[in-house]
């Protein structure tokens, strides 16, 4: 039988065809299946090990991308600033260079063991570190690329929010009671968990309860209905419970050593003005009381965008007389002219039939003004049933 090699081993050496008996042929055709097979199998290794360093260095990139986001206060030890100066930041609640940039040079001074020209220095420090200048508008919609939008578990709530509750903003909702303010802010509180290809954020939540609404086992329907394990999201929620405005505020100054450390991804503050309307009283109040909530909405703002955290705030209602007789509801957010201009997304939620809620985006400055139904149900926020 004349037998013409197709694939030949490197060290065999013919060019012409070979004359070989039945049993030869049958011996040669089984090493030739048998190199090809270990051959094919040799290919496949070597395609999964290349397919493994790409997942390593996709993941790698990730990681990158994330400690890109903030620059730690450590790193200014580098630039010859004092350790212990850097331990008077941390102790003031600044544990980033960004969050240190964000800070006037009149609050930094009053830092204990800081004087002005320890913070000249600091600021010129940090200033080598973080680029706080001009960039191009090419350059800040790249900066949006690392924002995440989380689910709500609606997706007509979601479409209506571009996609979820956007990071490094703050989101407010604000309405009556049992408008599905809370409910919302129990559903974020497992969506963000989820993985980010599942429209989750990938992190863990803080939540700053003001009117004592949280409830844990309200967290282990709704973690069922993603198909995730109720202990564990539970162990990936910090909850606080404040009982002062000013017990919120140093509430809101120790997360920034927390969100530092750990992969944060959400801050509820379920209500935001709760308190402020038990401790201000009258109208010989309401200047105090407007500029102390501006300062903690202010810290709010600086936490969304130096850690990258989605803020979701709950807001009242307050009764609006002179709202006119042509309004058929007249009540108004409460918090003025102050808490609207803070918020980023206003979204403003009214009871509808039985289970269903209504969410209208109120402000928002890349939103349409629209509006959307969507339902409580036991495993949290979901698409209205007809």
């Amino acid at each position: 039988i004349i037998f013409k090699f197709s694939v030949l081993p490197e060290n065999f050496e013919c060019s012409e065809p070979l004359s070989l008996s039945v049993s030869d042929y049958q011996e040669c055709f089984r090493k030739l299946r048998e190199a090809e097979t270990s051959e094919i199998v040799k290919m496949i290794a070597s395609l999964k090990a290349e397919e493994m360093n790409q997942l390593q260095l996709v993941e790698r990139e990730e990681i990158d991308d994330e400690e890109e986001l903030f620059e730690a206060i450590d790193k200014l030890i580098s630039q010859g600033i004092n350790s212990g100066d850097v331990k008077k930041l941390q102790d003031a609640g600044i544990y980033t260079c960004n969050g240190l940039m964000m800070h006037t040079k009149k609050h930094l001074t009053g830092i204990k063991g800081l004087s002005e020209a320890k913070v000249d220095k600091i600021c010129e420090a940090a200033e080598k570190i973080v680029n706080f200048g001009y960039m191009t508008g090419s350059d800040a919609l790249l900066k949006r690329k690392a924002v995440i939008r989380i689910t709500t578990g609606s997706q007509a709530l979601d479409e209506l929010l571009g996609g979820g509750v956007e990071t490094s903003c703050i989101t407010e909702a604000f309405g009556e009671f049992r408008s599905g303010k809370t409910q919302l802010a129990h559903t974020l509180c497992v969506s963000t968990q989820l993985p980010t290809n599942m429209n989750g954020g990938n992190g863990k939540v803080a939540y700053i309860d003001t009117e004592g609404t949280f409830r844990p086992d309200r967290i282990v329907p709704i973690a069922e209905r993603f198909g995730m394990d109720p202990g564990a999201v539970l162990d990936n929620i910090i909850y606080a419970r404040a009982y002062t405005y000013e017990h919120q505020y140093n509430l809101l100054l120790g997360l920034a050593a927390k969100m530092s450390e750990e992969p944060f991804r959400l801050l509820v503050v379920d209500s935001v003005i709760a308190l402020f309307r038990v401790d201000f009283t009258g109208r010989g109040e309401l200047a105090d009381r407007q500029q102390k909530l501006a300062q903690m909405l202010s810290r709010m703002t600086k936490i969304a965008e130096e850690f990258n955290v989605a803020v979701y705030m709950t807001n009242q209602v307050i009764a609006d007389p002179g709202g006119g007789v042509f309004i058929s509801d007249p009540k108004k957010p409460a918090g003025g002219h102050v808490l609207a201009h803070a918020a980023t997304i206003r979204l403003m939620f009214r009871k509808g039939k039985g289970e269903q809620r209504v969410c209208k985006v109120f402000d928002a400055p890349n939103l349409p003004e629209a509006k959307h139904v969507f339902q409580i149900t036991p495993g949290g926020i979901a698409d209205a049933k007809d």
